[in-house]
Formats: C-alpha cells, sequence, structure tokens
C-alpha cells in the first residue's frame, strides 16, 4: 500500500503539467521544428517548395552581403532603442517610486495605458505626426517658418529607433520600477544626513541597486525590438527592411518559404543567444540581487 501511495505521488505532478506541457509541444516546439526542417527545403519559382535536405538557403545568407547588413541594421536599431529607452525609463521609474500615492497610481496608469493599445495604432500615431508633407508635426513647423522641408522620419533607421522606443518604454520602467521596491528609502536618508550630496547618492546608492532591473529590462527591450514586425514595417516600410520584415517578404511576397524559414530561424537562434548569455552575465555578476 506505502509503495502505491508513493507512486500515486510521484505520478501527480506529471498529470498536473500534462495539459501544459502538450500545450507548450503543440504550440511552440512542433511549429519551430517545422520551420528548421523547411529551412533545409528547396524552392524554386516553377517547381515551388521541394523536400529535399540542401544547405542552399543558410549558404546564400552566409555569402550574401545583402543578408549580414540586414541582421547588422536590425540589432542596431535594438540597441539603440535599449539605450534609450534606458537613458529615459530608469529616471521615470525613479521618479514615479518617489511620487505619493495617488500620483504614483495615476502616472503608473499612464505608463500602463499605452500597453492597452494596438502596436499598430501607436506606430500610425508617428506616422501621422510626422509622415512627410502631410504630418502634423511637420506641417505646423513649415507654417511657422521653422523649417524649410519635412523633417525626415519615415522610412528612416532614426524613425523606427523612436518609434520604437515608445513602444517599449513602458517595459523598462516597469522592470527599473520593481527593482527600485527592493531600495530602502532609509538608506538615501542616511545618506543624506551625513552630508552626501543627490549626484552621490544616485551614483553611488541608487545606481548600483537599480542596476539588474536596468539590465533586465535592456534584454526585454533588446529581444522585442529585434524581432518586432509592426513598427519597422510602418516606418521603414518596404525601402528599410530587418530581420522580421525580409522574412515576411520572403514568405508572402516572393514566397520563397524556406528561405524565409532560414532567416527567421537564424533571427530566433541569434536572439537566444544573446538573451542568454546577458542573462547568465547578469545573474553571476548580481548574485546577491537573486538570491
Amino acid at each position: 500500500m506505502a509503495a502505491t501511495a508513493d507512486t500515486r505521488d510521484g505520478r501527480a505532478p506529471w498529470a498536473l503539467t500534462a495539459p501544459a506541457l502538450m500545450l507548450f509541444v503543440g504550440v511552440l516546439v512542433i511549429p519551430l521544428a517545422m520551420t528548421v526542417m523547411l529551412s533545409f527545403h528547396d524552392w524554386g519559382q516553377y517547381k515551388g517548395i521541394e523536400p529535399v535536405f540542401i544547405l542552399k538557403n543558410w549558404r546564400e545568407i552566409a555569402t550574401d552581403p545583402y543578408y549580414a547588413e540586414m541582421f547588422w541594421r536590425t540589432f542596431r536599431i535594438a540597441l539603440l532603442t535599449t539605450l534609450i529607452t534606458a537613458m529615459f525609463g530608469a529616471p521615470e521609474a525613479y521618479i514615479l517610486n518617489r511620487m505619493s500615492g495617488r500620483w504614483k497610481s495615476f502616472f503608473l496608469l499612464v505608463i500602463l495605458g499605452p500597453l492597452l493599445i494596438s502596436v499598430v495604432a501607436r506606430t500610425l500615431g508617428w506616422a501621422l505626426l510626422f509622415g512627410g508633407n502631410n504630418g502634423l508635426v511637420n506641417k505646423l513647423l513649415m507654417s511657422l517658418g521653422l523649417i524649410g522641408s519635412p523633417l525626415p522620419f519615415m522610412f528612416t533607421e532614426t524613425g523606427m529607433v523612436i518609434a520604437l522606443a515608445h513602444v517599449m518604454m513602458p517595459f523598462m520602467v516597469l522592470s527599473v520600477w520593481t527593482a527600485l521596491q527592493r531600495l530602502d528609502p532609509q538608506i538615501e536618508n542616511a545618506a543624506l544626513s551625513l552630508g552626501a550630496g543627490s549626484f552621490t547618492i544616485i551614483r553611488r546608492i541608487v545606481l548600483p541597486q537599480i542596476m539588474p532591473g536596468v539590465l533586465s529590462g535592456a534584454i526585454i527591450v533588446f529581444s522585442l525590438s529585434a524581432s518586432a514586425f509592426a513598427t519597422p514595417a510602418i516606418i521603414g516600410g518596404r525601402r528599410l527592411k530587418v530581420a522580421a520584415t525580409l522574412a515576411y517578404d520572403e514568405f508572402l511576397n516572393t514566397l520563397d518559404w524556406p528561405l524565409g524559414a532560414a532567416v527567421a530561424v537564424l533571427l530566433l537562434v541569434a536572439l537566444v543567444l544573446i538573451v542568454v548569455g546577458s542573462n547568465a552575465l547578469i545573474e553571476r555578476r548580481y548574485a546577491e540581487v537573486f538570491r
């Protein structure tokens, strides 16, 4: 009887996790495996997809400088977006944490509010503001005589970085704000009573303690920016492609599914390596925080 009870106790966790495991395998693992297999197939304009094992797609990506520039642009835009969100999001989270209860709730709602709106709608808002001669801001500045021609925003990397930074800002703010919950305000008061200036308090007390939150937010923002599709597709269009829009074009415009699958798999592998490596470095550097 005791052995039977032990067997039941051992099977219970597997029985409880089986539905979630099946869903994970069916929704994520199997489609990813099929995408990887598809990247090794051949494709022709007249013959379509041939289920043969070849390395033509991977060889083309490795040897053609067009794809190298595409991935370099993707990670360059993601890195600039991450730096901008960290530069503005960390002070914003610090100010939010120092507010009183009523104002903190209000501004937290303001920060989280954009997450309730579609990314497409938010990006189209930037296009309406700075979209060439018809952009509202450009028309206003030109009517005031402040600029002679529209500000270059659409189909530029600058426009993509600004729009992505606006979309990703809440993730950075929330990550830093979560880290600030560990910070005891009395430590700042003690440093202030001992004669430390505001800059010294921020540099030597606040910043070291919120740095894990900044780095965690940076990982989230970088990975989401590098894999973003809607914002680069609207702002960059077909003139300025990134890896996600390139894979989309290969799948739906060129119909070269194997090449699009290879681009998607390469982007996924690169992001996984970057995220896992960065996370390992963060946990090693700030081991005390994650205990």
